[in-house]
């Protein structure tokens, strides 16, 4: 039952910060396609790394529920994305065989750091960070903010996502590089041009 209440809430709250109302979350699969609509992933795509995502989140939980609450991941394209905190370098090696493990990953980016006196209670100013670029994304009616995802780690930004063009993704990255805090930004984000063509 704990795990689907940690699903439950971390499905919830992935809608939330990608920007669905509690109306599409209560809609189910409606609220996957009104989204896929608006991105530039396919419905078909969004669904299979929703789907990759949840059984991410199962494997990682089922071996170590430490490691579950700890962790935070982003699936675009089948590109997983980790970020968090962990208490060893091999708690690092394992999320990354987990994830590999699950049916359907086509990469993995492990950014998971391992934690230190200094970093302990940084989650807080982290997620602040993480909160104040989302909001600056969405104010600015020259990004396409549905096609990126946000995670900061020790003031490190993680970009993933999809760039209409290099001139949006300079943006993004300058809106970052202004927020106090932010020591650097590590951007895993493609550019829709060089995307495979779909028929």
């Amino acid at each position: 039952m704990k795990l689907v209440a940690y699903m439950g809430f971390a499905i919830f709250a992935s809608m939330i910060l990608n920007g669905c109302s509690p109306v599409a979350v209560a809609l189910g699969g409606a609220a996957v396609g009104g989204a896929a609509i608006a991105e530039e992933r396919s419905v078909g795509t969004v669904v299979d790394d929703a789907g990759i995502k949840v059984r991410v989140m199962n494997a990682i939980f089922q071996d170590n529920e430490a490691l579950f609450t700890k962790t935070s991941t982003t699936v675009i394209e089948g590109v997983v994305l980790v970020t968090g905190q962990v208490p060893t370098p091999e708690d690092r090696v394992t999320l990354s065989r987990l994830i590999w493990g699950v049916n359907g990953v086509k990469e993995v980016h492990n950014e998971v750091t391992v934690a230190d006196s200094e970093s302990v209670g940084s989650f807080a100013d982290d997620s602040l960070i993480t909160t104040k670029l989302k909001l600056q994304l969405l104010r600015d009616a020259k990004i396409y903010n549905i096609n990126y995802s946000v995670e900061t780690v020790n003031g490190v930004v993680y970009l993933m996502g999809i760039a209409q063009n290099q001139a949006e993704l300079d943006r993004v990255e300058n809106h970052a590089k202004e927020i106090s805090g932010v020591r650097r930004i590590v951007s895993y984000v493609r550019l829709k041009k060089d995307l495979p063509k779909t028929a």
